[in-house]
């Protein structure tokens, strides 16, 4: 439903306002098609990144210490039978349906542009007007080649853009190595069923660790800075919601009587998530 229809009130200033996510296209399009959402900024990047997300663990077909899917019409979330540690974006989408419901949404959107040829426009056409980074998959993984594919030729075709993303979907990565827009960070995230790759091809990555120690050489992340606009490797410190009495839950226990309570306010689970 368009803003006007919820608020026949509102100024054409509001109206026009609210339809900053759709990119080149006029307003009067806007209403008439079906764009993605993405959102601005979270207290870990500020408010200059935008992000963009689909639905955790459904689409993360290579994830394994960190699975963990919500039920879509319940809530109800269920870790994977080898997760070590809490996904944190599924967290999110148990705690609040409205993040829940806009992941799936943005999901469906895409099966559908995939089915009708149209996937690549239609991310052009939703990326926000004042969009200089994006995060892709704050929540959510590459599922597939082909969704994959599309990302690279959205990059390929918005150089004034830096796109970055955490993925386990490395298989997808190598298939176009060689092939991927400089202007898209791509970072390999460990804990997954292709680490091996990540080795056998020097590729960047990221380490999800339980201590300041456990990262050793590596440099611990705070802002996203690492993943977009440096080459080396990093690590990041364990955060969010873990399952109790696990090792991650005691692990993040001693983090936070170390003063270190992730990104945001305490219950603040903004976009924040590993990929």
């Amino acid at each position: 439903m368009a803003p006007f229809e919820r608020d026949p009130k509102n100024s054409w200033k509001k109206f026009k306002k609210s339809f900053d996510g759709c990119g080149s296209l006029v307003y009067l399009v806007c209403v008439m098609i079906e764009l993605l959402s993405f959102q601005k900024g979270n207290a870990k990047l500020g408010k200059k990144i935008y992000t963009f997300s689909i639905v955790s663990g459904y689409t993360c077909p290579f994830a394994k210490d960190c699975l963990a899917k919500v039920d879509r019409i319940t809530g109800k979330l269920t870790d994977g039978p080898d997760t070590q540690f809490r996904c944190f974006s599924a967290s999110q989408e148990a705690l609040f349906p409205a993040v829940r419901k806009s992941r799936w949404n943005n999901f469906e959107k895409i099966l559908n542009a995939i089915k009708n040829n149209t996937l690549v426009e239609l991310i052009l056409n939703s990326i926000p007007k004042k969009a200089t980074i994006i995060r892709v998959h704050v929540a959510g993984d590459f599922f597939s080649q082909a969704y994959f594919m599309a990302w690279m030729e959205v990059a390929k075709k918005r150089t004034d853009i830096v796109f970055y993303a955490y993925t386990k979907s490395i298989s997808y990565w190598v298939n176009q190595l060689g092939n991927i827009p400089s202007n898209f960070k791509l970072n390999a995230s460990y804990g997954g069923k292709q680490d091996s790759l990540i080795e056998q091809y020097n590729l960047k990555s990221v380490k999800v660790v339980y201590t300041v120690e456990q990262a050793g050489n590596l440099v611990i992340d705070h802002d996203d800075t690492s993943a977009f606009m440096q080459d080396k490797s990093f690590a990041l410190l364990l955060h969010g919601v873990q399952p109790k009495g696990s090792d991650a839950s005691k692990a993040l226990s001693v983090l936070k009587k170390q003063g270190i309570h992730g990104y945001g306010k305490k219950k603040d689970v903004r976009e924040l998530a590993v990929g």
